[in-house]
């Protein structure tokens, strides 16, 4: 197997993803201890909340009471950590922008019409126009931008698909001045060996891009998917303790987001620096094993 460079890879924990499904409201104060736990566990990056219409995901109507709660309980000499706060429209980005604590902005952007219409109803040239609206936004307000392509290793609908269709819409993104971007694997099908070949070949088509991976898998497949990603050059995965979470077009219950737990186990087994020690996650890894249990049930 190759391993790559021994550079430290980034870690962004994902309890927006892994909670937004969940049938059961988990209540603002769990919320922000849980996020009060990463921290103390030592991530540094986190996708925490959302801010999208309340009739759609009801789990993240609370989320600027989640961030305010959440910052006024961090110990006095603690770092605040990244904070990505996903929108999916105008008025989300408003909402972002004037939240507490949130750094980073996350949009979704889907390559798949179908996709892209039934989450959001836009179409192309609307979602592209939003993108520049965000960047331009982000900039002026000092904040980051993170766009993920959604339906980047394929889509189950029998659209065009392809890594030229990838690389055209990095390329876009480079032009429009983002400069993170995440290839989401949304239904959870993609094969390790179609994550390695796809990140080797749009990895070299900008320069200057942190081109990282968000991927869902079934529990068998995590690992490879990880190594297959790290191998072909990314040092940057979206993961969520104890792999809650995915896309529910996946068709496939046992498809949620790669675990943080496995990919800090894989990596740390081939030497790899991921900045978070297994003993440290013990906690909020038990934490978010208990939100799992008491909350993913109607």
């Amino acid at each position: 197997m190759i391993v790559g460079s021994s550079e430290q890879v980034k870690i962004i924990e994902c309890p927006r993803d892994a909670w937004q499904g969940l049938p059961q409201v988990i209540p603002m104060q769990v919320k922000a201890g849980h996020l009060r736990a990463l921290v103390a566990a030592g991530f540094r990056h986190i996708d925490a909340v959302s801010f999208v219409s309340p009739q759609h995901v009801r789990q993240m109507a609370d989320s600027e009471a989640v961030l305010e709660t959440f910052l006024a309980s961090l110990p006095q000499d603690a770092e605040a950590p990244e904070i990505i706060g996903i929108v999916v429209n105008e008025k989300g980005m408003e909402r972002a922008l004037a939240a507490p604590g949130v750094t980073t902005l996350g949009y979704p952007y889907s390559i798949s019409a179908y996709f892209r219409r039934a989450n959001a109803n836009m179409s192309r040239a609307e979602s592209r126009k939003l993108v520049e609206r965000l960047k331009k936004a982000t900039q002026e307000a000092g904040r980051g931008l993170v766009v993920y392509i959604s339906m980047a290793f394929g889509n189950p609908y029998e659209e065009p698909w392809g890594p030229e269709i990838v690389e055209d819409t990095i390329i876009w993104l480079k032009d429009v001045g983002v400069r993170t971007i995440s290839l989401a694997d949304t239904v959870g099908t993609a094969t390790p060996e179609a994550v390695g070949k796809l990140y080797g070949a749009v990895k070299d088509c900008v320069a200057g891009i942190e081109l990282g991976v968000h991927l869902h898998s079934r529990p068998e497949g995590m690992a490879e998917k990880v190594m297959a990603a790290y191998n072909a050059g990314c040092r940057r995965f979206d993961s969520a303790l104890t792999g809650l979470g995915g896309c529910p077009f996946a068709g496939d219950e046992l498809v949620g987001n790669i675990a943080t737990e496995t990919v800090v186990h894989t990596l740390s087994e081939h030497g790899i620096d991921t900045g978070l020690a297994l003993s440290a996650l013990k906690p909020a890894l038990a934490q978010a094993a208990e939100i799992r249990d008491r909350y993913a049930h109607a």
